[in-house]
């Protein structure tokens, strides 16, 4: 067999020998030239045996498994060979192909016929980031700086990443600190280097929720990037801080860095909480005007905004000019339609979705049965339930039993509703209840709302909720004496009702 190892450093590259593999679109193509490498033995030059792995491993027609049994047949992996495989299943996406990436870089180092290199490490370190595996990480570490390779800023920023994903900050930021040294007198490449270090020092704090140390770093630094402020407005949003990310946003459109496609994705969905419609429709404007393409992701966030700011009409022209459809923008139209109290709209879109080969999730049908209640469509809300679980086969879960029980209740079906509850496979929540207690009191139903309540009382005896609904229950019965019982009651139990609220946004 040919001993020829691959030199990285050569000028070529290998797909350059072989044009056939080079040529290929698809798998299939592949597979063919494959067989006739085999058929004629070339595949076993390294070289060729290296490049059909390459294609079957990092190609946008990537296989995890015909990688892995091509590797497998090469005798004398070179150093690219094990770099291709262990990188193939770094990134996969299965957290078992991370563990197996890792016995194979062991078994790489213990064989001790091909020396790791700079371009190994980095996906060494990506697996143990998934793995969530810092003791292997460190272990790693030490290797590395036995080779020499600290000063490698790939391998520095793969390390730095390894630790932060780990939440191992104080590792993180020792080698942080020995690496961005003085921004001064550094190349502009050097500079891009640090640039990726402080973000991702900066995103690890936030990912802690130590918000006031990322801040803190992100003030300091002297260059930011897109992703600089992606993190910052992204961990605001992830952790709830609304008025801080969209404060964030703001200042970034002030300065000099554009937005792109991931900072309009996690600015979005603040939007609607806190009214900012303005600001929504300039992220909408500014889409079109810089051609980010509105894909199901970002098309899907806005039309969600759009119905939850008001605007229904806004939301079917986005959802309609979308160029692909999948379950995700369906969803998102039909919960605007429902909320937009257009349930007969949401069940022509949702046979449309069908039409067009979309396969429901659980959440389309909670959409749906929600569409029902409020539109007073019972037949159509059992019907939809009995899809879902006898033709769809998904399991219920306790919001649409939840959706199903106030379809029922507003429909006056009370008994009904109370014996699908107690029918139910899982346990049944006070919201489940409450929904329940609501339709009693809009039937005045005394007798199962007390019974509620005294369910309520065990579930979630502090929430004042069930007893103001009982006291408002007797009101308009003029049985005032209950009332006043079921007060003493709440003040006897410190139960105090919580009081209502609204705001609204005044100069933009």
């Amino acid at each position: 067999m040919n001993s020829t190892i691959y030199n990285p450093t050569k000028s070529h590259h290998p797909s350059s020998q072989f044009p056939q593999i080079k040529t290929c679109k698809t798998l299939k193509d592949l597979q063919q030239v494959h067989a006739h490498f085999i058929k004629t033995r070339q595949i076993h030059d390294p070289l060729a045996a290296a490049e059909v792995l390459r294609f079957y491993a990092l190609s946008s027609h990537r296989n995890v498994d015909y990688a892995r049994a091509v590797f497998s047949q090469i005798q004398t992996p070179n150093c690219f060979s094990w770099n291709t495989i262990i990188r193939a299943l770094a990134e996969s996406s299965d957290p078992e192909h991370s563990i197996e990436a890792l016995i194979l870089f062991h078994r790489m180092v213990c064989d001790g016929l091909v020396a790791s290199n700079n371009l190994t490490f980095p996906s060494v370190l990506k697996a143990c980031s998934k793995i969530g595996n810092a003791r292997v990480g460190k272990s790693v570490h030490g290797m590395v700086v036995k080779l020499g390779l600290e000063s490698d800023e790939f391998v520095v920023s793969s390390l730095v990443r390894m630790y932060v994903m780990n939440g191992v900050m104080e590792d993180a930021h020792l080698l942080f600190s020995r690496s961005i040294g003085d921004c001064g007198g550094l190349s502009e490449k050097k500079k891009k280097g640090n640039v990726v270090l402080w973000n991702l020092i900066v995103d690890g704090h936030a990912r802690l929720g130590e918000f006031s140390a990322a801040r803190e770093l992100f003030d300091k630094m002297p260059q930011r990037s897109v992703v600089s402020w992606n993190a910052m407005i992204s961990a605001y949003v992830q952790n709830g801080f609304f008025r801080e990310a969209v404060e964030m946003f703001r200042d970034m459109q002030i300065g000099d860095v554009l937005p792109n496609y991931v900072t309009l994705v996690s600015v979005l969905p603040v939007i609607a909480p806190l009214g900012v419609l303005d600001l929504g429709e300039w992220v909408h404007l500014y889409a079109g005007k810089h051609r980010i393409g509105i894909d199901d992701v970002l098309g899907s966030a806005l039309v969600d905004m759009h119905y939850k700011c008001g605007s229904i009409e806004k939301a079917l022209l986005v959802f309609e000019q979308l160029p692909k459809k999948n379950v995700i923008t369906w969803n998102a139209i039909i919960s605007g339609l429902c909320m937009h109290a257009r349930g007969k709209d949401a069940l022509d879109c949702f046979s449309k979705m069908e039409r067009a080969g979309v396969v429901p999730s659980d959440v389309t049908y909670i959409g749906l049965l929600s569409a029902c209640s409020h539109g007073g469509m019972v037949e159509q809300g059992r019907s939809l339930f009995n899809h879902m679980i006898n033709l769809v086969g998904l399991e219920p879960r306790i919001e649409h039993y939840g959706c199903m029980v106030d379809l029922l209740g507003r429909a006056g079906l009370l008994e009904e509703a109370e014996e699908l509850i107690q029918n139910m496979p899982i346990q049944p929540d006070d919201v489940i209840w409450k929904a329940l207690l609501g339709a009693c009191k809009v039937h005045r139903n005394i007798g199962m709302g007390k019974r509620i309540v005294e369910i309520l009382m065990d579930l979630a005896p502090r929430d004042s909720g069930s007893y103001v609904a009982l006291s408002n229950m007797y009101a308009p019965l003029g049985n005032w004496e209950a009332v006043s019982n079921v007060r003493m009651l709440m003040k006897d139990m410190d139960i105090r009702k919580d009081p209502g609220g609204s705001w609204i946004e005044l100069d933009g």
